[in-house]
């Protein structure tokens, strides 16, 4: 599923998004901006997987989750951890690259979490603007850090460092709507 996303995703970039050749030195905030929107095919993915999982609804997103962040590491990272960490000369970007993986692991389960509160039809009303809020945020957190690393000018460990506290804010925040849910379904069958 996570290949058949990321082959779409490719597709329609490239056909509708073609790169420019000029570069102004700055961040294209509206092309940036189309191109993240181009991700919610993730949360379509994640979905889809979600659905064809048996099983409670709290093990699919885990699973989900888990297995997309696993996908996205041996698609991205993997090779170049392989062949680059095992040189002789060390190098701290290859600890930042595991960093960042762990990072992503968690932004992952918590874009399933969200995917799967969504999907839920026992969800207070006031809650969906908050789980959409968020999922908007994990969609453009890629044009989000592209633009605090233009304005702020982070360095890569201030940058890590940037992406772990964005996506734990934004995991704190679902997991205490997760919470609030569990307690509520639980709080029903008694």
């Amino acid at each position: 599923a996570y290949l058949f996303t990321q082959l779409c995703k490719m597709l329609v970039l490239a056909t509708f998004f073609p790169s420019t050749e000029f570069s102004t030195g700055g961040v294209d905030v509206l092309g940036e901006f189309l191109k993240c929107t181009v991700d919610l095919a993730d949360l379509v993915g994640i979905h889809l997987v979600m659905s064809k999982i048996a099983g409670k609804g709290q093990l699919k997103f885990m699973v989900a989750g888990l297995g997309w962040a696993t996908a996205e590491l041996l698609m991205t990272r993997f090779i170049p951890l392989w062949v680059g960490a095992r040189g002789v000369e060390f190098d701290w970007k290859y600890v930042q690259m595991c960093f960042e993986s762990n990072i992503n692991l968690v932004h992952h389960i918590t874009t399933a979490m969200l995917v799967w509160l969504r999907s839920r039809h026992d969800l207070q009303k006031s809650f969906i603007p908050i789980v959409m809020t968020l999922l908007a945020l994990s969609c453009y957190r890629p044009l989000i850090v592209e633009i605090l690393i233009h304005a702020l000018g982070l360095g890569s460990w201030t940058l890590l460092t940037a992406k772990a506290l964005f996506t734990t804010t934004v995991s704190v925040v679902g997991l205490q709507i997760f919470l609030g849910l569990s307690v509520q379904t639980a709080n029903n069958h008694y």
